[in-house]
């Protein structure tokens, strides 16, 4: 059987919104989307109760063997009828979350990725593969993004996807299937881990050989967040880290 680390962390002062759950083969993370103020999301939840309901519907399905995107469709369709009776579901701004899913089936290692989340695979001897999300990156216009077009480009051809009230959103994921024999393990992130990629000049082979560790990943994050600040946005970022080892 594969062996699972994880560990997660809220931005200093804030409550999490990421959130991490695990199984005997399998794990998954997800990063909700922080509102920005002024927004009205038209539900009465909030975002860290959409990750732990959407990593509930995950856990009841991920066992079965379907394919991992119809198993996150099949979640966020739980979901969603959890507060239909509720809540707007039609408001572009309900919250959301990112999703990435590493399942081991055998001598097969199934993947997903949706937005900006990232899985790194590692390969025995060194080396890794990386499998990222960059259509939220790559809006019109650059950044900083208003609220206006990521209302208009959020689960939009053309646009990015994220794991909110469309479960057809999870058919746009980055999804594959690899021989796990010729891997040492797999490593899941959020966005507020691979800024020391994206960021603060970690290879990506430092970052996934790090994950086998990641109490002490999110504890270099914050150390280089308060030394050298961020490139944009907000300095601290709920981060979470997990490193599946197979046998």
């Amino acid at each position: 059987m594969p062996h699972v680390r994880y560990a997660t962390a809220a931005a200093p002062g804030r409550a999490n919104e990421d959130y991490v759950i695990a199984g005997p083969s399998w794990v998954a993370l997800f990063d909700g989307a922080t509102a920005p103020p002024g927004v009205r999301s038209g539900c009465v939840h909030d975002v860290r109760w959409l990750v732990r309901t959407l990593a509930s519907g995950v856990a009841a399905r991920v066992d079965g063997g379907e394919p991992l995107a119809d198993v996150l469709a099949d979640a966020i369709a739980a979901t969603m009828s959890r507060h239909a009776g509720t809540c707007d579901l039609a408001n572009p701004d309900s919250p959301s979350a990112t999703a990435a899913l590493a399942r081991l089936r055998g001598d097969r290692l199934d993947y997903l990725v949706l937005c900006d989340s990232a899985i790194g695979l590692a390969h025995p001897g060194g080396g890794v593969t990386v499998v990222r999300d960059e259509r939220l990156d790559r809006l019109p216009g650059g950044r900083p993004y208003s609220v206006e077009l990521v209302r208009s480009l959020r689960n939009r051809p053309g646009g990015f996807w994220v794991a909110s009230t469309c479960p057809a959103a999870a058919g746009r994921a980055l999804a594959g299937t690899v021989d796990a024999a010729g891997l040492e393990g797999v490593a899941l992130f959020t966005d507020g881990v691979t800024r020391l990629a994206d960021w603060y000049g970690r290879t990506w082979d430092e970052l996934v050989a790090g994950a086998r560790d990641p109490e002490a990943l999110i504890a270099e994050v914050r150390r280089r967040e308060r030394a050298l600040g961020p490139v944009r946005g907000k300095q601290h970022d709920d981060a979470t880290a997990a490193w599946m080892s197979f046998p």
